[in-house]
Order: C-alpha cells, then structure tokens, then sequence
C-alpha cells in the first residue's frame, strides 16, 4: 500500500494531465495544432522558472511569495535595462531578482522570522520599486534591442527559445537536486530542520540559497516575458506566486518541506497550462467564471494529494 500510495503521489499529477490533454485532444480540433502546443509551452515557460525556483523554497521547508511581484519587476527592469543592449537587459533583472531573493533567504535564516511574513514584505517592496521605475498606465519601457527580442521570440528547430530555456535549467536543477550535495541539503533542511543542523548540513546558508534561486528565476522569467512582449508590462504577474504554489504543490512536493521532485512540478506547470488553454478553446467564458473552473479544479488536487500524504504517512512498512 505504501508503494503504490507513493507512487500515485508523485505521478498523479502527470497522469490527470495525460488524461486532461487526452480530453482536449478528442473534443477540441484547435488543441491539436502545433501551433497551439507552441502557444501552450511559450505561455507555460515563465510559469515554469517561477515554479522551479519555489520547489527548492518548499522542499526546505519554506514559502516564497514575492515572485509574482518579482517576475514583473524583472520584465521593467529589463525593458527599461534593453536600451544599453542585449548584456545589460539580461543581466539587470537577474541581479535585481536574486538582490530581493537573497535579502529573503537572510532575514528567513537569520531572524527566524516566518517564510509567509518575510516574503509578503518584500512581495509590497518588489511591486513599489516596480511602480517607481515605470511609467504610468499597464504598458512601460519597450525592449530596444533586437538580439533580446529575438530570445524572447526566436527559435531553434521550430520550438522557441524561451520553452528551451526552460527544459535545460529544469534539467540542470534535476541534477542539482538528485547529484549534489547542495541537493541532499535542501531535502535535509526540510525533512528536520534540528535534525539537519545536528548532522552539520549549513541549514542557514542553505535556506539563503534557495531564496537567492527562486528570486533570481523569478527576475529572470520576466525579463524573457519582456523580451518576448516587447514591453515590461505592469499588470502581468498578479497571483503568479501562487500559481507557482499550485504547480509544485500538484507536482507532489509537500508544503512542510522534504519531499518532492522537480518532475512533478513539470506536470503541474503544464497542467495549468492546459487546463486554461481548454477554457480558451471553449470561447466566450467570461474570465471570473475561468478563474472559478481553473481554482475548483485545483482544489480538487490539492485536496487528493494531501488525502495521499495523510495515507502514506499511517501505511504499514
């Protein structure tokens, strides 16, 4: 019972989403084109970075709510930076992202204040320093350099780059995760935080490091939104932080930390995503009733996954 319990865990998520696209795919010709499977993986890419940075937050243990405001300061920044060239408009917003990232990870490990009121600070800072810089009305500083247009819009073998930026670092965090010993730290500092310390895993200078990553994934997701919209838009990425949640936490990582896989959180970044293609494939549903489907939907899951945790943890060995 424990295996299959487990198992059912980590690879729910991929088989509802098999199930959902099988779905689309019988009942909606237009789910079936290349190019709406293009425009899925585009749209889903940004979601994705988020989403990959805040599965180390919760696998320690922790929460990151300020990446929604982070993902669109990062889009300003990099328009506003794209006027000094293609260099500055990716490097800006990375600084920036892990700059915010970083003062998270200090104040969690070193204060011992809560994850949730940490980054609840810095989510208000982030999206007053966003309000600062840009100018009024949704649209602001539009992408001057042609070389970060084409990141954001250009391809490779007819997939576009952003959808590959976002395979190899998902692959590379893989490694991290499952290779390193950095990987084994956060599994550690998230299984017990006492019991990781006793065995000398630098549990501060880990909790730092997570944060650092989500928010320099953060930034770095909305400078490719940038580049591929060609503006820093302000009203993008309101509850972006918690559709990453959703994501990792549908993917099978626990939210009290020490369990969980990157793999999972692919499935349940492209769930999201097919899940609000198929709303766009009906047509003419009215974005309030969107939100009601997409968050009944996620109810669902979530509350199946923590019925799964709840039987995992009274299954016989």
């Amino acid at each position: 019972m424990k295996l299959s319990v487990e198992g059912v865990q980590k690879h729910g998520a991929l088989a509802v989403l098999a199930l959902v696209t099988l779905v689309g795919l019988l009942a909606f010709p237009g789910f079936r084109t290349v190019d709406n499977a293009g425009t899925l993986l585009v749209n889903a890419a940004p979601l994705g970075l988020i989403a990959l940075g805040m599965t180390f937050v919760i696998l320690t243990g922790g929460i990151d709510l300020s990446v929604g405001s982070v993902f669109v300061l990062g889009g300003v920044v990099a328009a506003w930076a794209s006027q000094y060239g293609f260099v500055a408009a990716l490097v800006v917003p990375l600084l920036v992202g892990a700059a915010v990232g970083l003062v998270n990870g200090v104040l969690v490990a070193r204060t011992n204040m809560a994850p949730f009121i940490v980054t609840l600070a810095t989510l208000l800072g982030a999206r007053g320093l966003m309000r600062a810089v840009s100018t009024e009305g949704s649209t602001t500083y539009l992408v001057e350099s042609q070389p970060f247009k084409t990141l954001g819009n250009g391809d490779l073998l007819g997939v576009k780059w952003p959808v590959w930026i976002a395979a190899v670092l998902f692959v590379a965090g893989s490694v991290v995760l499952n290779r390193t010993g950095f990987g084994q730290a956060v599994y550690a500092v998230g299984g017990n935080t006492d019991a990781a310390r006793l065995m000398g895993v630098p549990v501060a200078a880990t909790q730092i490091r997570v944060y650092a990553l989500s928010g320099l994934l953060a930034g770095f997701a909305g400078a490719l939104n940038a580049a591929r919209l060609g503006s820093g838009v302000t009203v993008l990425g309101i509850g972006t932080e918690l559709d990453a949640i959703a994501a990792v936490v549908i993917g099978g990582t626990l939210l009290t930390g020490g369990a969980g896989a990157l793999s999972g959180t692919i499935a349940g970044v492209l769930l999201l995503g097919v899940i609000q293609n198929l709303i766009n494939q009906v047509g003419d549903v009215p974005t309030a009733y969107q939100q009601v489907v997409s968050g009944a939907f996620l109810a669902v899951v979530v509350v199946a996954q923590t019925s799964l945790t709840r039987l995992r943890s009274v299954a016989p060995v």
